[in-house]
C-alpha cells in the first residue's frame, strides 16, 4: 500500500532512529491527544471508540469500547470514588511466531505513548504502565526517551497542556513468563507477586492492579486510538468496509521468500500476506499448512489460502485470528516434530496452577517425544486426543492449556498420515529428507 492513511500505525515507523517527540509532532503526532483532551469529554472519547469497531488486537478480538465501558466511571464528589484507577499495555509479546508489537515500540514509541493519554483521559486514569517483555532491550530504551521527552513537554505529568489531567507513565520490565500475556497474570506480576491468573470474576475492570479498576489492551490496539481520533470514525471504518473497522499487522515467517509484517486493510487474505507480502515459499518448498495467528492456534491448509484473515472468517476456517502471524509448515519439514517443539514451549511456560495444563502439557510432551523417536504405538494417539479434550476450554483456569492443544488438536486431524507413518515405520520419515534454503 502506497497510500499511508491505510497504514496508520506504521506509516511513521523507523527502527533505526525513531521520531523525537519534536518531529512526532511535524507528522501529525499528539493530535488526537489534543482533541481528546481539549475537545471531548471522557464518555465522548469512550462513544467514538465504541463506534469506530476497534477490537483487541492480542488475539481475542473483543470491542475495546465495550470492555473499557465495564471500568465504573464516578463523578467527583462520589464516596466510592477509587484514589485511582490504572491503564496497562501488554507489551509482554512471548506469543511465538509474533513480533508485531516490537515493531511499534521500538520504530515509533511516541505513538504508544500519546494512546496511553488518550486511554488514561477517557478512563479516568492517573496511572498508567507498559508492561514490556524483558528480551526488549531497545524498545525500553526507546520507550523510555521518549517518556522523558513527553514529560519535559507536558504531555505526560500535572496539568497536561493546560488541561487539569495528570497522568504518570511508567515501564515495568517483565522477569520473563509467557503466562503474564494474560492480564490478569500480567496484574500479578506487576504487583510483585506470582505471575498467575486471577479467579474472575471480579473482572479487572471492577477489581484489578491494587485492587483498582484496570484496563489492559495490547500494543496495536492502543497505537490505533491516536488516529481514531484524529481522522474519525467513518474515516478508520472505511480502512476495511467489508470486515472488521482499521488495519491489521499480519506477519508471517517460516522456510518463505520475504518473511516480515505488513500492515494491511482487515480481511486482506491468507494468500495475500504468504504469497503478495511474503513471496511464496522458498525454491523447492511447497505449503503444507500453516498456524494463522500465533503458536496457539489451529493449523488451516492450503485450501484455505483464499480465506479472508479476519476474526470471523478466520473462525469458519476451524482456527483463530490470534495475533495474525503465520508460522508456515513447508512440506520437508515434519509436522510432529513441529508440534512437539510448540508443547515443548507451553509445557515451559505454565505457571502451574492447574492440574490440566501443568501434568497434561508434559504428558503431551512424553507422548509426541516417543512418536517423533520412533518409539510411539497407536494407543499414544488415543491420549493425545484425550488429552486434548482433558485440557480443552472450561476446564483449566485459564486459556493457555486450550491454545497449547490447538495445534495439537488439528494436527491430528490433518497430518493423521504422519502421525501413523512414525508409528509404522518406527523413526520419523523428515530425518533424512535434503534441507532447502539452510
Amino acid at each position: 500500500m502506497n497510500n499511508p492513511s491505510l497504514r496508520p500505525l506504521t506509516q511513521l515507523v523507523n527502527l533505526e532512529q525513531p521520531l523525537t517527540l519534536e518531529q512526532y509532532i511535524n507528522e501529525g503526532g499528539y493530535q488526537g491527544a489534543q482533541k481528546a483532551l481539549h475537545e471531548c469529554s471522557p464518555a465522548e472519547v469512550l462513544t467514538i471508540i465504541k463506534d469506530s469497531g476497534l477490537k483487541g488486537r492480542g488475539g481475542a478480538g473483543f470491542p475495546t469500547g465495550m470492555k473499557w465501558s465495564f471500568v465504573p466511571m464516578f463523578d467527583d464528589d462520589d464516596p466510592n470514588k477509587p484514589d485511582n484507577k490504572y491503564l496497562v499495555a501488554n507489551a509482554d509479546e512471548m506469543e511465538p511466531g509474533t513480533f508485531k508489537d516490537r515493531l511499534l515500540l521500538e520504530g515509533t514509541p511516541h505513538q504508544l505513548v500519546e494512546a496511553m493519554i488518550i486511554g488514561g483521559y477517557t478512563l479516568g486514569a492517573n496511572k498508567a504502565y507498559i508492561f514490556l517483555r524483558g528480551e526488549y532491550h531497545v524498545a525500553a530504551q526507546r520507550l523510555e526517551q521518549a517518556i522523558e521527552q513527553a514529560y519535559a513537554a507536558n504531555w505526560l505529568g500535572s496539568n497536561i497542556q493546560g488541561t487539569g489531567y495528570h497522568l504518570d507513565l511508567y515501564v515495568h520490565t517483565s522477569a520473563g513468563r509467557y503466562i503474564c500475556g494474560e492480564e490478569t497474570a500480567l496484574i500479578n506480576a506487576l504487583e510483585g507477586r506470582r505471575a498467575i491468573p486471577r479467579a474472575k470474576p471480579p473482572f479487572p475492570q471492577v477489581s484489578g492492579l491494587f485492587g483498582k479498576p484496570t484496563i489492559v489492551n495490547n500494543v496495536e490496539t492502543l497505537c490505533n486510538l491516536p488516529h481514531i481520533l484524529r481522522n474519525g470514525v467513518d474515516w478508520y471504518k472505511n480502512i476495511s468496509p467489508e470486515s472488521d473497522a482499521g488495519t491489521k499487522i499480519y506477519g508471517a515467517c517460516g522456510r518463505i521468500k520475504n518473511p516480515g509484517l505488513w500492515e494491511l486493510p482487515f480481511g486482506a487474505t491468507i494468500r495475500e500476506v504468504l504469497y503478495d507480502h511474503g513471496g511464496g515459499m522458498l525454491d523447492g518448498l511447497k505449503l503444507r499448512g500453516l498456524l494463522p495467528g500465533g503458536a496457539s492456534t489451529d493449523f488451516l491448509m492450503p485450501e484455505h489460502l483464499d480465506t479472508p484473515m479476519d476474526y470471523e472468517s478466520i473462525g469458519k476456517a476451524g482456527s483463530r485470528l490470534g495475533t495474525g502471524g503465520l508460522i508456515v509448515l513447508d512440506d520437508k519439514n515434519c509436522p510432529v516434530a513441529m508440534v512437539l517443539n510448540l508443547l515443548q514451549f507451553f509445557a515451559q511456560e505454565s505457571c502451574g496452577w492447574c492440574t490440566p495444563c501443568r501434568d497434561g502439557t508434559p504428558w503431551a510432551v512424553e507422548v509426541l517425544t516417543r512418536i517423533e523417536q520412533g518409539k510411539g504405538n497407536v494407543k499414544d494417539l488415543d491420549t493425545l486426543a484425550n488429552l486434548c479434550d482433558f485440557m480443552w476450554l472450561g476446564k483449566t483456569h485459564c486459556a493457555l492449556a486450550p491454545g497449547a492443544v490447538e495445534p495439537l488438536k488439528s494436527a491430528l486431524r490433518y497430518f493423521h498420515e504422519d502421525f501413523e507413518q512414525h508409528i509404522d515405520q518406527g523413526c520419523c520419515p523428515y530425518h533424512d529428507v535434503t534441507k532447502v534454503g539452510g
